[in-house]
């Protein structure tokens, strides 16, 4: 009677093994769950990013203002008859 129970103790141990530890057990979910995530994470990061973009560009396509607003801050372009004044950062270890 002793036989019987340790052959079918074994076959069950060798049925569980690839569950746990084989190819596309536990720890291959595990880990697949976690790269799911992090993609998860980027994709929502990269549609908030296209989200801006794409406001970005209706408004440049509508309106002159966003392209004003563009060659102001980044090409320093005035208007004629405007003055250009810069303010500089005040240094950060300076203390008032």
């Amino acid at each position: 009677m002793r036989w019987p129970a340790i052959f079918f103790l074994t076959l069950l141990l060798a049925l569980q093994y690839p569950l746990w530890l084989g190819k596309g057990g536990w720890q291959d979910v595990h880990e697949a769950e976690a790269r799911l995530e992090a993609l998860r994470a980027e994709n929502r990061e990269l549609e908030k990013r296209n989200a801006e973009l794409a406001s970005e560009v209706k408004d440049l396509k509508s309106g002159y203002e966003a392209m004003e607003e563009r060659a102001r801050l980044e090409l320093n372009l005035v208007k004629p008859g405007e003055i250009f004044v810069q303010i500089p950062d005040a240094p950060a270890n300076n203390r008032y």
